[in-house]
């Protein structure tokens, strides 16, 4: 099949190495010319673990492109996919400006006399009701009684990790293809064959909640676990115990794995998506108290380990923070807990170096670019190499992630804000 995918961000560019090394045509439109660029040139632009390889590979082999204008593309293609950013807006609500202007260019593209219809699957998060709400209107407006015939909308959210995409692309835990009346897409189940995982049939809206359900559900595991950690902390018991004893119970407790008292949630998906559903449940009444706390606690459990760190030192003092990205293996640095650990030792006075392998300023680009240079403006200066860490004489070293087993660090107390012991 030819794919055409619009948006080539983490999610974007994950699908169409990973989609064009199934075999498929993907052409990949996106409007950074340095994105567009760097994917013909079989270059990755971003930091993900076994992208480069895949695109190098399909590139190479012809079944990848990258453009700015999307043409006459759409003319034979069987697939469009919609992976574009939906970021916070003031209120909480996702921004849903790209949505708009991505839809609107599918639909000027569509020819009213396709034999077969264009599927145009979304993966971008956005609220429940916006295909019926917003994008059905885009393309009746644009396409007249003919919409319905020559395209076949779809809602497929993605459960992509970063540092794990590619694993998690072919190894999903579920399968969520949402249409109009809930049947089957013949496009997008070929689109998916060969990866094993429970496939859901549902309608629209039950596939545009699903991403919300998830994340939400993840930073409620997180949140509740570092509050638990902080009232051990405060009261001198062991969280580790406590955690221990909590995760045994896999009948009742679930898992364990977002309820180990340690870093704060962050990252380019649970925030934003937490405060939308915040707005979505104030705007229909639901009363949402816990969701409602959920930024709240998060904000306090990164002051907490601000001050609990620095509690024995004072301004001035020689700091290493290790990892700033929100994870390790990746270089997305929006709403990392650890860009706000390394404003407020900046700001407290503290002299600061940065470690974290993944990160290259020049390489950031779009909102990830903006959140870096929004919040810490000198980050260039901020980062070291491996040698500087390990040698460098500091009084305190900051780990935020499992990058620090990567390093022989030979100074300073260490602690680790990923794990409250």
């Amino acid at each position: 099949m030819k794919i055409a995918i619009f948006g080539m961000g983490y999610v974007g560019c994950t699908a169409a190495a990973c989609i064009s090394s199934q075999g498929h045509i993907v052409v990949g439109i996106d409007v950074s010319t340095k994105k567009v660029d760097a994917i013909n040139a079989g270059i990755s632009p971003i930091h993900e673990p076994g992208i480069d390889e895949l695109l190098a590979t399909a590139r190479a082999e012809g079944r990848l492109s990258a453009i700015t204008e999307v043409g006459n593309h759409l003319d034979d293609a069987d697939i469009a996919i919609v992976c574009v950013g939906t970021p916070s807006g003031p209120d909480g609500a996702h921004n849903m400006s790209y949505i708009v202007q991505v839809t609107r260019a599918i639909a000027n593209a569509v020819k009213p006399d396709r034999t077969t219809p264009l599927t145009v699957a979304y993966r971008s998060t956005m609220r429940p009701g916006t295909t019926d709400q917003i994008i059905g209107p885009i393309f009746r407006s644009a396409l007249g009684d003919a919409a319905d015939k020559v395209v076949e909308l779809v809602y497929n959210p993605e459960f992509l990790r970063e540092a794990t995409a590619i694993e998690d692309y072919f190894h999903p835990p579920k399968i969520v293809l949402g249409t109009v009346d809930g049947t089957p897409s013949v496009n997008m189940e070929a689109l998916h064959h060969g990866i094993n995982a429970p496939i859901f049939h549902v309608g629209i809206r039950e596939a545009e909640i699903t991403k919300f359900v998830d994340n939400t559900w993840h930073a409620v595991k997180v949140a509740f676990a570092n509050e638990i950690g902080r009232i051990c902390q405060n009261l001198d018991i062991s969280a580790k115990k406590v955690h221990e004893i909590f995760v045994s119970d896999t009948k009742l407790n679930i898992s364990p794995y977002y309820t180990r008292p340690g870093g704060a949630f962050g990252g380019s998906c649970l925030p934003k998506d937490v405060r939308a559903l915040q707005h979505i449940a104030a705007d229909v009444g639901a009363h949402a108290h816990l969701v409602d706390s959920l930024m709240r606690t998060n904000d306090a459990h990164k002051h907490h380990q601000f001050t609990y760190v620095t509690q024995h030192l004072k301004p001035g003092a020689k700091v290493l923070l290790v990892g700033l990205a929100f994870k390790a293996e990746t270089d997305d640095l929006r709403e990392s807990p650890a860009v706000d650990m390394a404003r407020k030792l900046l700001e407290t006075g503290y002299d600061l170096d940065v470690y974290d392998p993944a990160l290259t300023p020049d390489n950031l680009i779009g909102q990830n670019l903006g959140y870096a240079y929004a919040y810490l403006p000198t980050i260039n200066s901020l980062l070291v190499d491996k040698e500087t860490a390990e040698t460098g004489d500091y009084d305190l070293v900051i780990t935020t992630n499992r990058l620090a087993k990567t390093l022989s660090l030979k100074s300073g107390t260490i602690v680790d804000v990923s794990a409250i012991a």
